[in-house]
């Protein structure tokens, strides 16, 4: 473990911050599709609203293993990556809205979830951490 590593409650609290999201899904015989998303996390999960349709669900049908980053990009930069198993579920009333509401405002927040294609809760359950934050390292 660095000594820039964020404990336990200081990456769950990085990770349920407002930050644009990372999620990695692998592709056989290519590199790792990347796709920037909206996300709210809490207990371990982390949730992304998303169409059945997508790309990403369709490889994450055939391996449900996934990686997913968040960055601080200010000074001093900061980041939390996280590695496990994802489900796909169907998704609940008002989920498009809570998560939009995170990035957009909850003013705004209805009037996307209206016109959202997102029918499918992608739940990526925390299995490993990796997080460094250097606002520890002593000047």
């Amino acid at each position: 473990m660095s000594q820039y590593s964020m404990n336990p409650s200081e990456r769950e609290e990085f990770l349920a911050g407002v930050h644009i999201g990372v999620l990695a899904v692998g592709r056989e015989g290519k590199a790792p599709l990347a796709v920037p998303v909206w996300y709210r996390y809490a207990d371990g999960v982390v949730e992304i609203a998303t169409a059945a349709s997508t790309r990403k669900v369709a490889l994450l049908r055939d391996n449900p293993e996934a990686s997913f980053c968040v960055q601080r990009e200010d000074n001093p930069p900061a980041y939390v990556t996280v590695e496990g198993e994802v489900t796909l579920e169907p998704l609940p009333d008002g989920a498009v809205a809570d998560i939009a509401g995170r990035y957009i405002g909850p003013e705004n927040a209805a009037a996307f979830a209206e016109t959202s294609p997102d029918d499918t809760l992608l739940r990526l359950h925390v299995r490993r951490w990796r997080s460094t934050d250097y606002a520890k390292m002593s000047m």
